[in-house]
């Protein structure tokens, strides 16, 4: 282990940060903020969201279910959440877009923020 490590911010490629910023902070309550130029949100316990505007490539949507030749996802959250059914439709309303596919039975539901990257409301 190298001494002192801790993970610092999870960077997330997006073609709009402001709004992907604006999402993730009506969707986790977290503030606000800038990191090294970029739009970004904080949690109480200091976990940031960096969002990493594709100014200098084309960014392409996350396929999900993954498809051969396609843009696959390279990770994904999972968020608990105390009400599932409720947590899903705040979600669609801040602009989330449920997965056609889902997989979770009444445990989880697949969702889409507004620039396709899929992540997982959780019943805890």
């Amino acid at each position: 282990m190298i001494t002192g490590v801790c993970l610092g911010n999870v960077a997330i490629d997006c073609k709009d940060a402001r709004k992907l910023q604006d999402f993730y902070a009506e969707l986790l309550g977290w503030e606000k903020c800038e990191k090294y130029d970029c739009p970004a949100v904080s949690s109480q316990s200091g976990i940031v969201l960096l969002f990493m505007q594709a100014d200098d490539f084309d960014y392409i949507r996350p396929v999900w279910p993954e498809q051969p030749g396609k843009q696959q996802k390279q990770m994904h959250f999972d968020f608990q959440v105390d009400e599932l059914l409720t947590a899903v439709k705040q979600a669609e309303a801040i602009g989330a877009v449920k997965a056609e596919s889902q997989y979770g039975g009444g445990d989880w539901v697949t969702m889409f923020d507004p620039e396709g990257h899929p992540f997982c409301l959780c019943a805890k």
